[in-house]
């Protein structure tokens, strides 16, 4: 059977699923990166923050904290990058030997479809992995970035070069971090496409539920108002 075949078993209750966990993954992103006018997300926020940190960069005496701080920025999107590419093999794996999947699937909803069928399926989470690892691999990229042009940085304020690398250094830091929480939300929507291999309305309940969840994170958890309260 050809991959056109096993689009035509699709549903309209499939198709709708799936467009709509899309159009979340995008809209959430476009709304959280975007405040319009509206609420702040957490993502956005932590940008001046960012700023701050380099602007105080110039004068900190000595520079190992700094250095501890984007090191562990760096393992972090080293971790998710690798955990990614075991994900994406396991995935290929499974579409090159879909039966084991097939079994356990067809038993949770007592169905037993074509293995082209539960291929198609593993398609989106595998899309949504390859884009996930493609966003940590910049983002570690951007992070080594910024560290070179910090050791550029010189530790005198006087000196008129200092302030202007640093912005440099901060934006090359929110770049890497934008591209990080592009690779999570990628993640989290991987999560809930894996929903669709029990049916289309568990699709569209993962796609909601994980939308609701970043939302929750992204403008309404306890650390944004945390970072709304005013210093005192």
């Amino acid at each position: 059977m050809t991959l056109l075949d096993g689009l035509s078993l699709l549903s309209w209750l499939d198709i709708a699923g799936l467009t709509l966990l899309v159009l979340c993954w995008f809209g959430i992103g476009w709304r959280i990166e975007h405040p319009m006018g509206g609420p702040r997300s957490v993502s956005n926020m932590m940008l001046a923050y960012r700023e701050d940190w380099m602007r105080e960069f110039v004068t900190r005496q000595p520079r190992i904290f700094d250095a501890s701080i984007l090191s562990t920025l760096r393992q972090g999107t080293t971790f998710f990058a690798s955990s990614c590419m075991i994900a994406i093999g396991a995935g290929l794996a499974l579409i090159a030997n879909p039966q084991p999947l097939s079994d356990v699937a067809g038993e949770l909803v007592n169905n037993q479809s074509p293995a082209i069928l539960w291929e198609i399926k593993l398609l989106p989470i595998l899309l949504y992995l390859v884009s996930a690892f493609l966003a940590f691999v910049w983002a570690h990229r951007q992070f080594g970035y910024c560290a070179v042009l910090m050791a550029s940085v010189p530790n005198d304020p006087e000196n008129p070069i200092s302030y202007p690398r640093a912005e440099k250094a901060a934006e090359l830091n929110s770049r890497a971090a934008r591209s990080f929480n592009r690779g999570m939300r990628s993640v989290y929507y991987a999560l809930g496409a894996t929903a669709w291999l029990v049916g289309a309305v568990p699709l569209i309940l993962g796609a909601l539920a994980v939308t609701a969840m970043i939302w929750r994170r992204e403008f309404a958890s306890h650390s944004r108002a945390l970072l709304m309260r005013e210093d005192s």
